[in-house]
């Protein structure tokens, strides 16, 4: 533009990143960028374009960014973008093509930017820059589409578990009161073709529902008369989640609890329902039924083929575009359901369930499960902690415990979770305490500040309950809290030992290699955000041991900016992918699990991926100089 109207202006100061920009700078901007208009449904940037040539900013309308590489579709859509917003940031700072198709939603208005001009304004704005550069969600987002689409040849097209579950939502809810007739339920079912009836109230409040299964247990099987009320043998245990919930939560309940529907309510009122067909219609290996097989296994054969299945889950999650986070907690609760399963197998086996030995007993996670940021390469580490039965010693419980510990750990290792080689095991006398036992080691730890205790730190003071007493778990958890928050000599040297570990950015090279010429990404890459979440948290009581959730509870106590938190988060998340798609990688070339390593060439990734990786080792060193900084080292 040769003449900027003061509307123009106007309009594009009000928006990020143009609102923190020098004037002198937006102007220039607003000199050289045209008006361009596309029609509704009409392609505004796409794959088959090359290397994208322009820098938009959303004028008027809306951008729908299509998931679907190949056959964009209006069902493909997995962003939408509105005015103001800005694309594609991530090809255009790797010099490549989109991911994905850009489309207008609407009939659109875009201000253009050559991409020349975009490279040189990088330069002279410090606010441009830092925008496009410095926070990596954007980078995230694009990189994320290249991985999805490197796994398409893999995988069929699927719902998105990002959804929210008012997006899936296929149809009103088939209700009835519940002094409907069974046989009247069962002739609606019949005629709306659908496999369960909702008992509704005078207000649309669910009381209970009716399925398939109901049908055959409950009605069939017993032969009950058919003109009985439908509220007789309807399951009233619901399960009740939100209309703005998403996809993957819907999916956990029914694989935590074994239910085929979730009833979507949104102020007391039914509005939909989801069922696992709705989300995984498509999948080969469906989540309820994996963690249906789990929780009824009755031999290790069936509990290897969930393990099994749990990587196919993995695997079709990754190709689906599941979020790192997202993934990661999948499978830890699938990996809780099985390690769960197996405890409870051997303690009947022992002929010790239901005993006082097992009902004081709890079986605990440490490590990246305890923190639920296991991937697909994960060793055994676990503890257990217990409470002494009256008339019992520690010495005799723990003799008690000991061999089922032992075949426990056993089994887990043929389902896929190599024993530890520091022996951090449950079966060891070590790591087999009653609560007081725990409560005095975890304060010798605090008081010595010895290497090794500080290792043990880092891997015991993210436990959490897996099986059992979790009372017990909680009653250490808030112990420690207090305790650890109290002493600042033991934070600092856990500060100390944590920024031995530099992220591997490199003064003349990108990045600073091992003897292997490979990156660790676990090591330097996972470990100083983990190091740091953890001291964070244990100074400002925070009780969480999942990474995320500590780094963000803690930055409120330590009034960090929210900004500054998610650059962090969205580092470590991308490192995540990157190790989530080795791993994957590797079994599918025949690499054992036993073998899977966190190692990688960087000369290996994409332009995109390496630039992104070298942005997230950089939010890795500010996090450590956050460490630096309070703890003046």
């Amino acid at each position: 533009m040769s003449v900027i109207h003061p509307s123009e202006l106007s309009f594009i100061s009000k928006h990020a990143p143009f609102d923190r920009m020098e004037l002198e700078h937006v102007l220039w901007m607003l000199e050289r960028m045209q008006l361009g208009y596309y029609a509704e449904g009409e392609v505004i940037v796409s794959p088959q374009q090359g290397v994208v040539d322009r820098f938009l900013v959303i004028k008027q309308g809306m951008v729908h960014g299509e998931q679907n590489v190949a056959h964009a579709a209006e069902a493909d859509t997995w962003m939408e973008l509105a005015e103001g917003e800005c694309f594609p940031l991530g090809a255009l700072l790797a010099n490549r093509s989109v991911a994905s198709v850009y489309r207008a939603g609407s009939d659109t208005f875009c201000y253009e930017l050559p991409a020349a001009d975009f490279r040189e304004l990088i330069g002279m704005s410090g606010a441009f820059r830092d925008f496009c550069t410095r926070r990596i969600a954007n980078l995230l987002e694009h990189s994320k589409q290249v991985i999805q689409a490197q796994y398409s040849h893999s995988s069929v097209e699927r719902q998105s578990l990002a959804s929210p579950l008012s997006t899936i939502i296929r149809r009103e809810p088939v209700t009835c009161s519940p002094d409907t007739s069974i046989r009247q339920a069962l002739e609606a079912m019949r005629e709306h073709r659908i496999g369960s009836m909702i008992a509704v109230d005078a207000d649309g409040r669910p009381l209970g529902i009716m399925t398939l299964h109901d049908v055959r247990d409950r009605i069939a099987i017993p032969q009950i008369d058919l003109d009985q009320p439908v509220s007789g043998v309807m399951s009233s245990q619901l399960s009740v989640l939100p209309p703005q919930a998403l996809a993957h939560e819907a999916a956990l309940v029914m694989a935590r609890q074994g239910f085929r529907h979730v009833l979507v309510v949104e102020n007391e009122r039914l509005v939909g329902l989801v069922s696992e067909k709705d989300l995984f219609a498509l999948q080969r290996v469906g989540l309820r039924q994996i963690g249906s097989a789990i929780r009824h296994a009755e031999t290790i054969e069936v509990l290897q083929q969930g393990a099994a299945d749990i990587r196919k889950m993995a695997h079709n999650m990754m190709a689906q575009g599941v979020a790192a986070e997202q993934l990661t907690q999948f499978i830890s609760t699938f990996n809780d359901l099985l390690s769960a399963r197996i405890v409870e197998l051997e303690f009947k086996a022992a002929g010790l369930f239901g005993t006082p030995l097992h009902e004081g007993m709890c079986w605990m996670a440490l490590g990246s499960e305890g923190r639920f940021e296991q991937t697909l390469n994960t060793d055994q580490d676990n503890a257990i902690l217990f409470k002494v039965p009256e008339g019992m010693d520690a010495d005799q419980m723990r003799g008690k415990l000991l061999p089922v510990a032992k075949r426990i750990n056993e089994k887990l290792a043929l389902c896929g979770f190599p024993l530890c080689s520091g022996e951090i095991m449950a079966s060891n006398p070590k790591w087999c305490m009653s609560l007081e036992e725990w409560k005095q080691t975890f304060s010798a730890w605090i008081r010595s500040g010895s290497p090794e205790a500080l290792l043990h730190a880092s891997i015991f003071f993210d436990f959490r309950a897996l099986y059992g007493a979790q009372h017990l778990a909680e009653d250490l958890r808030s112990w420690l809290a207090r305790v650890a928050s109290d002493n600042s000599r033991f934070l600092y040297m856990m500060a100390e030992n944590a920024l031995r570990n530099r992220p591997p950015l490199g003064v003349i090279r990108d990045f600073v290699l091992n003897d292997t010429n490979r990156l660790d990404l676990k090591l330097n890459g996972i470990t100083p955000f983990v190091d740091a979440a953890r001291i964070f948290s244990l100074a400002t009581g925070v009780t969480h041991t999942n990474t995320i959730q500590r780094l963000r509870l803690s930055a409120a106590k330590m009034n960090l900016p929210e900004a500054e938190i998610e650059a962090w988060i969205d580092a470590l998340l991308f490192i995540q992918v990157l190790r989530l798609r080795h791993h994957d990688e590797s079994i599918a070339n025949g690499m054992k699990d036993d073998a899977l390593d966190n190692l990688i060439d960087p000369a290996s990734l994409n332009e995109l991926d390496r630039r992104i990786l070298k942005e997230a080792f950089r939010q890795a060193r500010k996090a450590q100089a956050k460490l630096r900084l309070d703890y003046q080292l």
